[in-house]
């Protein structure tokens, strides 16, 4: 993840044959899917599907027990071309450290590797920090901020490395409806303003339809469908037809044991 040079240009990513098994228990159970530069391509699925775990060996963070991951074309599992290729995650969580100002957190990276000198850090803080909206917070502790700036300042702090695929693990979590906007807009905006490539993994289905270019829906290790948002809606499969049209009844059927005391 040299940060020395900025590309803006996105890359593609090939996942081929993925297996990964946890303990004797498999999780992912032979994942084929094909991201092409510059596209937001969303991963949606229930919870326990493999989707978080499937983000992981993407960014190298677990190695697969079978099959490949490919950046244009490279294998990711040959250390000289997963150094080759700028990789940013956002966590779930924002992953900030509280002992440090949102312009140390940001800049972080480029402090602990000693790639630019301060005064250029600062100047590189500052305007990733804009890029995200929040020009004027870089001396703020993030306990001082909202869940959706702090989620803004983990994705300024992935711009820092100028990156060429952005992935998002469940960018909208815990977040209220106007926040969730604020990062689905910020996601669209660095798709078309620097081309870079975005693999998001969530479950929150407006977040899903309203940037991504495609949609795979994972079950249970597998990759169920995979499609435009249009294609997608109109699958016939019928679990992903479930996932997609759940939702809360305000007036549920009263269980039969519960009869007797009403």
């Amino acid at each position: 993840m040299n940060a020395s040079a900025p590309n803006p240009y996105g890359v593609s990513v090939q996942v081929r044959g993925l297996r990964k098994s946890f303990d004797g228990q498999e999780v992912l159970k032979g994942i084929d899917l094909e991201v092409r530069p510059g596209e937001i391509f969303v991963i949606m699925g229930p919870s326990g599907s493999g989707k978080s775990v499937l983000l992981k060996h993407i960014i190298g963070l677990d190695p697969p027990d079978d099959g490949e991951i490919l950046i244009n074309g490279e294998s990711i599992q040959t250390p000289e071309i997963a150094s080759k290729y700028r990789l940013a995650l956002v966590f779930q969580s924002g992953a900030l450290l509280n002992s440090l100002t949102v312009g140390e957190n940001v800049g972080l990276y480029l402090t602990e590797h000693r790639l630019k000198s301060p005064e250029e850090i600062s100047k590189i803080v500052s305007e990733k920090l804009e890029a995200v909206g929040l020009k004027d917070v870089a001396d703020k502790m993030p306990n001082e901020l909202s869940g959706g700036m702090k989620k803004r300042v983990a994705i300024a702090r992935a711009l820092v490395i100028e990156p060429q695929l952005i992935l998002y693990d469940e960018p909208t979590s815990e977040l209220d409806p106007l926040s969730a906007v604020v990062i689905g807009e910020e996601i669209l905006k660095l798709k078309n303003e620097i081309h870079v490539t975005s693999i998001v993994v969530s479950h929150d289905r407006e977040l899903a339809f309203g940037v991504a270019d495609r949609i795979a829906v994972i079950n249970d290790g597998r990759i169920v469908t995979i499609g435009t948002p249009d294609e997608v809606k109109k699958t016939s499969d019928p679990l992903v037809q479930r996932f997609l049209n759940a939702d809360f009844k305000r007036d549920p059927p009263k269980p039969k044991a519960y009869e007797k005391f009403t």
